[in-house]
């Protein structure tokens, strides 16, 4: 009885420590005027042994506020509701989370619409890639997609771990290892921006590889000189990955409406 006993209480240990859900939020709405191309910004809401982290944040509640000179731009070439209710901060609550339980930010990059909620979880460590950190803290203008760092997503001066140092390899992609459980990777992904990342979750079926702006794979119908444009050179490469690797559900940043019903969490 007492070895049967044991055996529980260990089953049951190492399914609270191994088994973890990967909540996938729209925390930003943007349509396109043009066409019929309706999207959502994804960030991944991950329980992790180290806490909630967080993979990139949408907008944040200064934003819907005080708007930038940069939001309300995209609010004129583009068609957004630009409800509050989507901000990352409110649908934490929204699950039963106070903002103090997200310990840790993970940041593709340091756009407007990935970082703007930082303010909103001032006590999270921010982990993102140092190439990005400099990029946005040197507050020089040496690219068009720069004017999408607004300064004041770091004005309240939060905890950041830097990363620069590939490690390992993740399938044939560089990697750097995350120090959380379950495993995760940083994926350097340059182009989109300076310092621009995936970041890579394993499930218990796979893995997740958020791909963040550095393609758009399920885009079908913007050619293919546009996207390489706007989100940088791995477009090809992310959609060859994504047809070799079933076992690998690949995202970015940018998602079609329907995702959000058919995915609303993982483990």
């Amino acid at each position: 009885m007492l070895m049967l006993r044991k055996i529980i209480t260990e089953a049951f240990l190492w399914l609270n420590i191994t088994i973890m859900t990967i909540h996938l939020l729209n925390c930003f709405t943007c349509n396109a005027r043009v066409g019929n191309m309706k999207t959502g910004t994804l960030c991944l809401l991950i329980e992790t042994a180290q806490g909630l982290a967080l993979v990139d944040t949408g907008l944040g509640l200064k934003d819907y506020a005080r708007p930038t000179w940069f939001t309300q731009f995209f609010r004129v070439i583009t068609v957004m509701p630009f409800d509050p209710q989507e901000a990352a901060v409110n649908q934490v609550q929204r699950m039963g989370y106070k903002p103090e339980d997200v310990k840790h930010i993970i940041l593709t990059h340091m756009h407007f619409d990935h970082c703007g909620g930082l303010p909103d979880f001032p006590h999270a460590k921010i982990h993102v890639h140092r190439r990005e950190y400099e990029a946005f803290t040197d507050h020089r203008i040496t690219h068009w997609n720069e004017y999408a760092y607004i300064p004041r997503s770091i004005a309240h001066q939060p905890d950041w771990v830097l990363y620069d140092q590939v490690t390992e390899k993740w399938y044939d992609f560089d990697a750097i290892r995350l120090p959380f459980e379950p495993e995760m990777y940083l994926i350097p992904l340059y182009g989109h921006s300076h310092g621009h990342c995936g970041v890579a979750v394993k499930t218990s079926t796979g893995w997740l590889f958020h791909a963040g702006d550095a393609g758009a794979v399920y885009n079908d119908t913007s050619p293919a000189w546009l996207i390489k444009f706007v989100l940088g050179p791995y477009d090809p490469y992310l959609r060859a990955f994504m047809r070799s690797h079933s076992e690998v559900l690949v995202t970015n940043s940018h998602m079609f409406p329907e995702f959000f019903v058919q995915h609303t969490s993982i483990t």
